[in-house]
């Protein structure tokens, strides 16, 4: 079970640009001295009475002590704008861990992961956290991106699926991930999943992304229980 957020300090360590609009930032706990959570999952970061912005975690949790939070600042609004002020010895105050979108261990279905754009952080945590186990189970991932710029952590799944034989990586770049066309993240789960039994799904990402996949798995007599999902917008 993942664990019951916390109020939580930190100080930033290092600010890396993945692209120009997706930065990743490490964080070093200072209160707790570790943080307790799970790959999947998320922390809030306030920024008003009312006013909290979301933001995955991109570490695994074999570092808790130092984590890593991922986050696409094109939008431009608040959260954007902080993030993008980060500096090494900068204290960050938030809370963690939150959010449900985890794997269960004692689940062994064959695992359809699906991403739109920056909803890679927490599936991509999935991954390294089953990567670092040993964790051999079948995996296949849909990661779908605007243009091939966005696929952000491309060399790193590219290497994974080198590595783990039953591990099928499949990047698209281009049409309109909500949309039906060809290109889509819900038509390339439709060509390839020819089967649903024993699967079970991970999507994130965009509303009309995770709503399409979901019914074309669903079309195919998969049980909605059995699709998880991540809403980023």
């Amino acid at each position: 079970m993942p664990a019951r957020p916390v109020d939580c300090r930190a100080r930033v360590a290092a600010v890396r640009e993945l692209t120009p609009e997706i930065l990743e930032a490490d964080l070093a706990m200072a209160a707790p001295p570790a943080l307790d959570f799970a790959a999947g999952q998320w922390v809030s970061v306030p920024f008003g009475p009312k006013n909290v912005r979301a933001y995955s975690i991109a570490s695994t949790p074999r570092t808790p002590e130092r984590i890593t939070l991922c986050a696409d600042v094109a939008p431009g609004g608040p959260g954007s704008r902080w993030f993008r002020s980060l500096g090494a010895g900068d204290e960050v105050a938030f809370k963690g861990p939150l959010g449900g979108f985890v794997l269960d261990r004692a689940d062994s279905r064959r695992l359809l992961l699906v991403a739109e754009e920056i909803g890679i952080v927490p599936i991509r945590a999935i991954l390294a956290d089953l990567d670092e186990a040993g964790d051999r189970r079948p995996a296949t991932l849909v990661y779908w991106a605007r243009d091939a710029r966005w696929l952000v952590y491309e060399a790193e799944l590219r290497a994974l699926s080198r590595r783990h034989a039953g591990f099928a990586y499949h990047p698209v770049a281009g049409a309109e991930a909500g949309a039906d066309g060809p290109g889509t993240p819900a038509a390339v789960v439709d060509r390839l999943v020819t089967d649903v039994t024993g699967l079970v799904a991970y999507v994130a990402g965009g509303e009309a992304t995770i709503a399409r996949v979901r019914e074309r798995l669903m079309a195919k007599g998969l049980e909605r229980k059995a699709v998880k999902w991540e809403k980023f917008w």
